[in-house]
């Protein structure tokens, strides 16, 4: 390897040489897992209001944080609560916190779960377009970044169309998206996105 592939930039330099914007970074990343830990309260008091409405391993699972540093090349923390990974299907609600980019919420199902929930949220199209909610229209059921390929406003898909994704995909995936700019108030947003998914399958 050539010493040109190797040679840092002026800007590559000063972050190499400063350790203070990596302990910001940790310290924001503590930050974000303290708001997460606080939300998980909420929704598990909000949740354990609703036995009996909603599956009792959906009820009973246990909330789960987790990390990483590299979705798409940036830090991420997410968590998932109520979650249900299982052969037989996928149940769960994912907050995520990506770096540089927003917070969401996402309501997650699969297999039988989807099948379950289905008509559920085909009818509920109205109050998720009214409360501007983003639906999944990629294949890929494991990618969360919003840009066109993946989500769409629900506002811009007919309910033909809605139908037809309903039909045809094997999964449902419903979410919404605040900016990093609104953090003071993430923690309030995010539980009320979170209630507005539990309303929808359980109304």
């Amino acid at each position: 390897m050539s010493a040109a592939k190797i040679r840092l930039s002026a800007n590559e330099m000063e972050l190499v040489t400063n350790a203070e914007w990596i302990l910001t970074k940790n310290h924001i990343l503590q930050k974000v897992t303290l708001l997460l830990s606080r939300l998980q309260e909420d929704q598990y008091q909000h949740l354990h209001l609703l036995t009996g409405k909603l599956p009792p391993e959906i009820i009973n699972s246990s909330p789960k944080i987790s990390k990483g540093d590299n979705y798409r090349g940036l830090p991420y923390l997410v968590l998932d609560y109520p979650k249900y990974f299982d052969k037989s299907g996928v149940f769960a609600i994912r907050t995520m916190f990506w770096w540089g980019n927003f917070f969401s919420v996402t309501l997650h199902l699969a297999d039988n779960y989807k099948n379950d929930y289905g008509q559920k949220i085909n009818a509920s199209l109205p109050f998720l377009r009214e409360n501007d909610f983003y639906y999944c229209i990629s294949q890929e059921q494991w990618e969360h970044h919003f840009e066109e390929s993946n989500y769409q406003p629900l506002t811009k898909i007919d309910s033909s169309g809605f139908q037809t994704l309903l039909q045809q995909q094997s999964f449902i995936k419903l979410a919404k998206k605040i900016p990093l700019e609104q953090w003071d108030e993430a923690e309030n947003i995010l539980l009320a996105y979170f209630q507005q998914l539990i309303k929808v399958l359980i109304d």
